[in-house]
């Protein structure tokens, strides 16, 4: 797996709503995804060519339809490689520590 390839897939908007709408109901086809974001067929094929360059889209086809669906795989790889390790131990102790501090005190009151 190519981690610029799924941070650029994940850095456009766009790209992140098909795969919420592939999230909420896996194997769409393109005139569905398409119908949910205003834009061309042509540039949704082009956010989903990105998308499956990065593996976070697969397609099938069924019968004349070419469904697509989610694949979660490299998120979870990158949540375990790039955030899983700073969310834990010292670092999610400063960000408590932070947040505490930044919390009105109702006592100045």
């Amino acid at each position: 797996m190519d981690d610029d390839l799924v941070f650029k897939a994940l850095a456009d908007p766009t790209r992140r709503l098909l795969l919420d709408l592939l999230f909420e109901r896996n194997g769409r086809t393109l005139t569905e995804l398409e119908s949910a974001v205003e834009m061309t067929r042509f540039g949704v094929m082009k956010h989903l060519r990105v998308l499956a360059d990065a593996g976070l889209v697969v397609t099938r086809r069924s019968g004349r339809e070419k469904l697509h669906f989610l694949n979660p795989v490299p998120i979870r790889l990158i949540h375990d490689r790039w955030i899983d390790k700073y969310t834990a131990g010292p670092a999610s102790m400063l960000a408590g520590l932070k947040k505490a501090l930044e919390e009105p005190d109702d006592r100045e009151s």
